[in-house]
């Protein structure tokens, strides 16, 4: 598949698109699956993927999204992630040392939305904001592996470029999963098969029952989209001084709702071409039935943008259709599962929303 030319993102460009670059476009072009995929996961026909690894005993090794392979004499036992895949691997039986990313509430000290079911007072927090990594309790790990997203073309999610060297240094063994140019079923279908090799079974009924219920939603989600084809969707992000509309195909999240059916605005991007700014004052240039609303703490809530006029006007709003979207996945069949069923449920009990003047 050919690859596309990525422009910079600033950090809040890229935090408000949900990390989401690269070639989803391609990616739509061609299909959700290659020609080995026989179920639409991104597994090949053995369901082997591009990892492998002997999970009890013997050496391991494992490739990553970058083509990159990590190797060890035997299973990595101390591991360090980040918070989002942390939770992933979680769901999966796999737990690790230490984490970094949106972890902990700066307001509350609650688990972060991302932190999944970990259970954040067992984990050492390197870094809870980005830019934030303490090399040295890194360090005090002896970790032996580095998991975390990969949003940008060999970027490491919420690893500083300012320390990546010491910290590469410290543990070569970094595996790095796409988040971007991907969708929901693969994505999945790479995260289990890490979690194989360092000792998941995928066989467990938590995990085949989670599975079956994601296969379920999923339908169910295609149906709800067929059943009400005019019903409109907008994909928002808000900070205090603008509002972000984002291209539904490129996130792994919204490009595999798109496929199900699901029908989205599509505003006018910027040159990055990833979603459009708009000011407070131009918020209503889009009339959606329902708005999809980036639900990590980085972004404000629709809560606390009630009392702005042009927002409290826009049809969604008035009609109640404003709708949590979990932009940056757990990637579990557990954790993606209800994120479908509440977008079907959504689009189910929707209706036309009547446009503001």
């Amino acid at each position: 598949m050919p690859r596309a030319r990525v422009s910079p993102l600033t950090r809040r460009g890229l935090l408000a698109a949900g990390g989401a670059v690269g070639l989803a476009a391609a990616l739509a072009a061609c299909g959700d699956s290659g020609a080995d995929d026989t179920d639409g996961t991104g597994g090949t026909k053995d369901g082997s993927g591009s990892g492998t690894g002997a999970a009890k005993s013997g050496p391991w090794s494992f490739t990553d999204d970058r083509g990159q392979t990590s190797k060890a004499d035997g299973t990595p036992k101390n591991i360090v992630a980040f918070t989002g895949t942390a939770a992933a691997l979680y769901d999966y039986g796999v737990e690790v040392k230490g984490v970094f990313g949106p972890t902990r509430r700066a307001k509350d000290g609650k688990p972060d939305v991302q932190a999944g079911d970990l259970d954040i007072s067992k984990v050492e927090i390197l870094g809870n904001v980005w830019g934030e990594f303490n090399v040295e309790k890194y360090a005090a790990l002896a970790p032996d592996l580095l998991v975390t997203a990969m949003w940008i073309e060999d970027a490491l999610w919420y690893v500083p470029d300012q320390s990546k060297d010491k910290i590469v240094k410290l543990n070569p063994n970094v595996v790095a999963l796409r988040a971007a140019e991907t969708t929901i079923p693969q994505a999945i279908q790479r995260h289990a098969e890490l979690a194989e090799s360092l000792g998941a079974d995928l066989k467990d009924p938590k995990v085949r029952d989670a599975k079956a219920r994601f296969e379920k939603a999923a339908e169910r989600l295609r149906q709800a989209a067929r059943s009400k084809p005019d019903i409109t969707v907008l994909v928002g992000s808000a900070s205090q001084d603008l509002f972000y509309v984002s291209l539904a195909k490129m996130s792994a999240d919204t490009l595999y709702f798109q496929q199900l059916g699901v029908r989205f605005i599509e505003p006018e991007v910027n040159a990055q071409g990833f979603f459009e700014e708009l000011s407070w004052e131009n918020v209503g240039k889009y009339q959606a039935d329902i708005i999809m609303m980036d639900n990590r703490s980085s972004a404000l809530q629709p809560n606390t943008l009630a009392s702005r006029p042009t927002w409290a006007q826009l049809p969604a709003v008035k009609a109640g259709q404003v709708v949590p979207r979990t932009t940056e996945p757990i990637f579990s069949y557990d954790k993606c599962a209800p994120i479908l069923d509440d977008l079907a449920a959504a689009i189910e009990n929707a209706k036309k929303a009547g446009r503001a003047s």
